[in-house]
């Protein structure tokens, strides 16, 4: 009787345990699940680690984004003086997933001649190639509609930044 009562404590107490660690790390809303599913997927087929979710740059992308719609009309952003290495989508008229955002930039793999480091001539690879880029372990991603342009402005950050000019991505 009591080794009984003593395995249903013990089952007790690891459940009460595996509960409240998994409650700690909470879940990522299912926008950034879906932005960082994407861009793994893309890394493991190539055979790089996954990123992990950075809240420091979705939080930074996603006063960027705003920015891009209240004060610019929703333009592309001027990414090059950033600490961060980026992606921007820019799309009218439809629904944009952050799947088919990333799908859209993976796109560019088919440019991409990884043998020698290079695209296809009057092609561009450089949104693929950060989305793979092996140096790079975090991804903050944020999306806003643009209501008067019927349009939407998808940003992604990556730390530390890739796509350095004669450096593989992977």
């Amino acid at each position: 009787m009591k080794m009984i009562h003593y395995q249903f404590i013990l089952l007790a107490a690891l459940t009460i345990f595996h509960m409240s660690a998994n409650s700690a790390a909470s879940p990522l809303p299912s926008t950034a699940r879906e932005f960082l599913e994407s861009h793994n997927q893309a890394r493991a087929s190539v055979g790089v680690e996954p990123l992990t979710w950075s809240e420091q740059l979705a939080n930074t992308t996603s006063k960027l984004v705003r920015y891009q719609r209240d004060r610019m009309s929703c333009q592309f952003a001027n990414l090059t003086a950033g600490k961060y290495g980026a992606n921007q989508l820019w799309a009218r008229g439809e629904t944009v997933t952050p799947r088919l955002v990333v799908d859209e930039w993976v796109k560019q793999k088919q440019f991409y001649n990884h043998s020698d480091n290079s695209c296809v001539p009057n092609h561009r690879c450089g949104v693929y190639t950060q989305v793979v880029w092996k140096k790079s372990l975090q991804l903050g991603c944020a999306q806003t509609l643009c209501a008067k342009e019927q349009a939407s402005l998808t940003i992604c950050f990556y730390y530390p930044p890739g796509n350095y000019v004669g450096e593989s991505p992977y």
